[in-house]
């Protein structure tokens, strides 16, 4: 019934408002003050749905939605997402599933290749990349990883020193994560940035940078995506000198959310500052060096 409902929904989600037409707190006028004390037949559920929740959607996956970036889902993506949701997998290191560290491993080197990122942002070349929810998550980890680089060669007393640059196109994740404290020396460059599609001249920026020992993220949140068409492929020339690269797949690779690929040149410098290695964690696969530990890298 539900995945009936899922498909009579795509079929139609163009003839809905894109645009929620409710008013502030009108669930709570249509729901019970508590939660009932009996189960509900799925058809009872899957009514209230459709009368007091799609009311209440906005709408990203219609065709008239134009808004923030385009529809995201697919449903490939969806069954994708049914059989994740299935398996349940719990990955924070390679013992807890090996098949869900080994597979996002791998098909990060496939995306990398198809963006013809350099080798060494990839596993084949001793970097690699992991999935991370949001383009904000991925500029607080190369945040946190540049700060903890630099301070351990200057020492953490001169953490006031530290400075972040960004064009005034950077997405607004880096002003919320420099808010946060985490100031480390770091430039954010963009490739297709969300707000506007802007693009940095990523050569001269990061040699700039690599004079100064400045770790440069590139942020292609948006539109970077579209770097795995050859005619778009000269975006990100320059960027064999950054240290780390990011794009959502849940914007143009119509994958539901969130799904967020970071790629970096140097991942000891994100699992020395990550990683956290708790008794009930200790492992033999994880002792050897072997295996990626994706809550090193997250």
């Amino acid at each position: 019934m539900i995945i009936d409902f899922i498909a009579d929904h795509y079929k139609n989600v163009d003839k809905y408002p894109v645009r929620s037409q409710v008013e502030p707190g009108y669930l709570s006028k249509r729901l019970p003050e508590s939660a009932p004390n009996n189960p509900e037949p799925t058809e009872k559920i899957l009514q209230d749905v459709q009368e007091h929740i799609v009311p209440g959607i906005t709408h990203w996956q219609s065709p008239n939605y134009f808004a923030y970036f385009p529809s995201s889902g697919s449903i490939a993506g969806i069954l994708g997402e049914m059989l994740s949701t299935c398996f349940n997998v719990v990955g924070f290191n390679w013992m807890s599933s090996p098949a869900a560290t080994e597979l996002e491993s791998i098909v990060m080197d496939w995306l990398g290749e198809m963006l013809t990122l350099p080798k060494p942002f990839l596993f084949s070349g001793n970097g690699g990349g992991v999935l991370q929810g949001t383009t904000c998550e991925a500029i607080l980890c190369t945040l946190v990883a540049a700060r903890d680089q630099i301070l351990r060669n200057i020492g953490r007393e001169n953490i006031t020193k530290l400075v972040v640059y960004g064009s005034d196109q950077t997405h607004s994740a880096i002003q919320k994560d420099v808010e946060a404290g985490l100031i480390p020396f770091f430039l954010c460059a963009t490739i297709g940035t969300t707000s506007t599609t802007a693009v940095d001249p990523l050569g001269p920026l990061c040699k700039i940078a690599k004079k100064h020992s400045i770790w440069v993220h590139v942020d292609a949140a948006y539109a970077g995506s579209a770097c795995i068409c050859p005619e778009f492929r000269h975006f990100p020339d320059g960027v064999e000198d950054a240290d780390s690269f990011s794009l959502n797949a849940h914007k143009w690779f119509f994958t539901t959310l969130d799904c967020c690929c970071l790629w970096v040149k140097d991942p000891s410098a994100l699992i020395k500052s990550l990683s956290t290695y708790p008794e009930y964690l200790r492992n033999k696969a994880s002792e050897s060096k072997l295996v990626v530990d994706c809550k090193d890298w997250q």
